[in-house]
């Protein structure tokens, strides 16, 4: 039976790297679920896999968005299991691997079939925001959908947005599409989780982000910052940045943000995936028993 080994972990744990090698092991390919390293022009902050790397294993799913694209999880899960059908007749492993819960959890779960929102009603609810601001929406969503007001991020726009998108558009509730009804795949699924001590992850956030540093992430910043109101770059490192260039905050400060609030990322990561059972932990270094219990469970 197909495999899709799943390798996933908070940021900066080491997934790149492990990926690599078990990719060059299984002589396979890598598809990406990170839902940044999809734009071309985030290389840096994003940790996106180097020329050497796409050299040496193929990746599907790196650098092939514009930052004015829209794309969603619905249509990542789409596009993946589509390639998967094809990648499968050539091999029977495939390596997904990222740190984008929803994107994992779109291929191995399936998500809900909620309507794909119009271009009109998308930009409505853009203009209203920019008009009137996330606490308003949020006071129209308790009204709209009580249930999910309940549970959403409400610091979050780009939720509160989008199923506010949805009630306008369908006259129902956005709680009434999320049924979370887990989907059937034709291919086995194994997921592999890469965790470190706390004060160990730390370290290789912070030291990473010193490395984006000196990797140009300023000038990479730089040359987005006119789009910098797209929701392509509302994410860790570009949002501090952007910051540091409209002159609110120094750069030794920004640069401070940008690992606080990587740590923090990956503390949300950590509690995400371990609400998942079927996930097997191992330390990034635990290569040996890593391999042997992928060939354990494609074997059994």
């Amino acid at each position: 039976m197909p495999t899709l080994l799943v390798l996933i972990g908070p940021t900066g744990v080491g997934k790149t790297e492990l990926s690599l090698r078990l990719a060059e092991t299984m002589h396979t390919c890598i598809v990406s679920a990170d839902s940044r390293q999809l734009y071309a022009d985030l290389k840096i902050g994003t940790a996106a896999p180097t020329p050497e790397q796409l050299q040496r294993v193929k990746h599907y799913f790196v650098g092939t968005l514009q930052l004015t694209d829209y794309y969603s999880a619905a249509q990542y899960e789409a596009e993946v299991l589509k390639l998967l059908e094809t990648l499968f007749t050539e091999q029977n492993t495939v390596v997904l691997t990222g740190g984008s819960m929803m994107y994992v959890d779109a291929v191995c779960k399936g998500i809900d079939d909620i309507p794909t929102v119009d271009e009109e009603t998308r930009r409505q609810m853009l203009q209203k925001y920019e008009t009137e601001g996330l606490e308003r929406l949020c006071a129209e969503l308790k009204l709209l959908d009580p249930a999910y007001y309940r549970i959403v991020d409400l610091k979050n726009p780009k939720r509160v947005i989008h199923a506010l998108e949805i009630c306008y558009m369908t006259g129902k509730t956005y709680t009434s599409f999320r049924t979370q009804q887990q989907k059937e795949r034709p291919f086995r699924i194994v997921k592999v989780g890469l965790t470190r001590d706390r004060e160990e992850l730390y370290d290789r956030i912070n030291r990473r982000v010193d490395q984006m540093i000196e990797d140009g992430l300023v000038e990479e910043a730089r040359r987005v910052y006119p789009y910098r109101t797209l929701n392509s770059l509302n994410t860790v490192g570009y949002k501090e940045m952007f910051k540091y260039l409209d002159g609110e905050w120094t750069l030794p400060f920004a640069i401070e943000k940008i690992k606080q609030n990587s740590r923090i990322y990956s503390r949300k990561q950590m509690t995400w995936f371990k609400r998942d059972a079927e996930i097997q932990w191992f330390h990034p270094e635990q290569e040996e028993e890593i391999m042997q219990y992928i060939r354990s469970v494609i074997a059994s």
